[in-house]
């Protein structure tokens, strides 16, 4: 029993270095996403995707993206028919949005972002 552990030693000592390597090879896949320059446009995206699918005119859905001396400003523009689904019961629709929005943005590194929902 002893001879087995020793080769399942051997055996993982060897698959570990392999493993390190291949994880830093995943490390540095996962790291070309966040080292991306467009962090704001990836929130105005982000924003444009969820107003689109809530509404009935996509088409009609606009994201205006402003930095802010804190971080980034979103405003989101939709036609007056689709405005309520976009605030939603008490603003349950529109809190929920900017929850996303704003966990998005402090995964990109963004110190502050707020969604704005224009008239």
């Amino acid at each position: 029993m002893a001879d087995d552990e020793g080769s399942t030693i051997d055996d993982t000592d060897t698959s570990s270095p392999q493993g390190v390597g291949g994880a830093d090879t995943g490390s540095n896949t996962d790291a070309d996403p966040e080292a991306a320059d467009d962090e704001g446009s990836t929130l105005a995206d982000v924003l444009e995707y969820i107003a689109r699918e809530i509404v009935d005119e996509p088409d009609a859905v606009e994201v205006v993206e402003e930095p802010d001396s804190r971080g980034v400003v979103l405003t989101l523009r939709v036609a007056k028919d689709d405005m309520g689904k976009v605030i939603g019961k008490g603003g349950r629709t529109a809190r929920a949005i900017r929850t996303v929005v704003k966990a998005a943005g402090i995964r990109a590194g963004v110190r502050h972002t707020h969604v704005e929902i224009a008239d």
